[in-house]
């Protein structure tokens, strides 16, 4: 009975390792045929521009190659005369790069998948500067990073992104982000909607001061300023606690303006200090960063003693919570309002690692006044009228 049950064992250990394979094996073979299908409608983009570039027809060339596809080819998805037109939008986007429609090298893309979590958190922390160098010079290493993004994305991301966003450093932004998280389209989307890249990293910290590096840069890009909370529903006037017990009630939506690598520890964290009781507002892990992060709201503007106060839960986090393999704990000071200036003077002689940002919120409007309002459909009438 007792080789049975060794048997059994040792099969659901193989038998996993077997799921596994065939797991990571099917991600390789969709990214391939993702890469094949992308650099296909690139292709497809350069000869429709190629092609009305020589004759009078426009537009009408799009819709008879459309309708000639489609009767040639009636089983294959993506020959509509809007998807052409994307095609032909794609490549005049990314035109100014020469290479970019040559094969995708597939050993890069092996050792990207292959990468390890803690090379790759390094590689990650670099990424905005190192797109920021090589968009001076075109280099062949821009070129094949920008290869990997574009052919490694999928079609409805490219879309939404060339559709968006104007200017090429922006676009690989989101490229890069999109593949770094596994962001869905709607996700992608929300997060052009609010802006992302104009407030990651942008936060005021002195992380360069308190943390190590590369921990500093990493944790810098981790921070955003200001974060926005347009999912809450909170009418006014509400109060830190609303605010806070909204965060948790939406915490996936508040976990993904967080960003990647957060998890949640509790809401009014206790601590217990010299018999004293004191409550953290909202404690995290960071599981690239491995420490824990503390974050506070305060529904004012900033002034020096929230950061006092902070350091003083930072300390208190790294006694009674590190672990030994853990980081400093990091300090997020959230404000709806703030004087850089007032904020690097109070962060000049903390020694704890600490950053401030703003926050916004999305009012929602009073009963009485929503009554008084005009729906949807009324300003369609309004406007078909006009």
């Amino acid at each position: 009975m007792q080789q049975l049950l060794n048997i059994d064992k040792d099969y659901l250990k193989w038998f996993s390792e077997i799921k596994s394979k065939i797991h990571s094996t099917q991600i390789r073979a969709a990214l391939a045929a993702n890469a094949t299908l992308i650099e296909f409608y690139y292709d497809l983009g350069r000869m429709i521009v190629e092609k009305q570039a020589q004759s009078t027809w426009g537009d009408k060339l799009i819709q008879r190659l459309s309708k000639d596809l489609r009767a040639e080819f009636p089983e294959m998805s993506g020959l509509s005369y809007s998807n052409l037109r994307f095609c032909k939008q794609f490549f005049n986007y990314f035109q100014f790069c020469p290479k970019i429609s040559e094969t995708i090298n597939k050993r890069s893309v092996n050792k990207l998948q292959n990468t390890d979590n803690k090379n790759n958190e390094i590689c990650q922390q670099s990424v905005s500067k190192l797109y920021s160098q090589l968009l001076d010079d075109l280099s062949p290493e821009f070129i094949e990073k920008l290869k990997e993004l574009v052919f490694n994305t999928p079609w409805g991301h490219i879309i939404q992104i060339i559709n968006k966003i104007k200017d090429l450093q922006t676009a690989i932004f989101y490229l890069s982000e999109t593949q770094k998280n596994g962001w869905s389209r709607d996700v992608l989307a929300l997060q052009i909607k609010n802006r992302l890249h104009e407030r990651q990293g942008k936060a005021i910290t002195n992380f360069a001061f308190t943390l190590p590096e590369p921990m500093s840069d990493l944790a810098q890009q981790v921070l955003k300023d200001p974060y926005v909370f347009d999912f809450l529903t909170i009418t006014k006037p509400y109060y830190e606690k609303d605010i806070e017990t909204q965060l948790i009630q939406h915490i996936a939506k508040f976990l993904l303006e967080l960003g990647k690598g957060f998890a949640f520890v509790g809401q009014q964290y206790h601590l217990e200090i010299a018999d004293s009781d004191y409550y953290v507002d909202l404690l995290f892990y960071h599981i690239q960063l491995k420490c824990y992060v503390v974050i506070e709201l305060k529904n004012t503007k900033f002034i020096p003693e929230y950061a006092g106060k902070l350091n003083f839960y930072l300390s208190a986090v790294d006694t009674l919570l590190k672990k030994e393999d853990d980081k400093s704990t990091i300090g997020i000071l959230m404000c709806r309002d703030k004087n850089n200036i007032e904020v690097e003077f109070s962060l000049r002689n903390i020694h704890k690692p600490l950053g401030v940002s703003e926050f916004d919120l999305t009012t929602t409007l009073p009963e009485e006044f929503k009554h008084s309002l005009p729906t949807i459909d009324e300003l369609e009438q309004s406007i078909n009228k006009e």
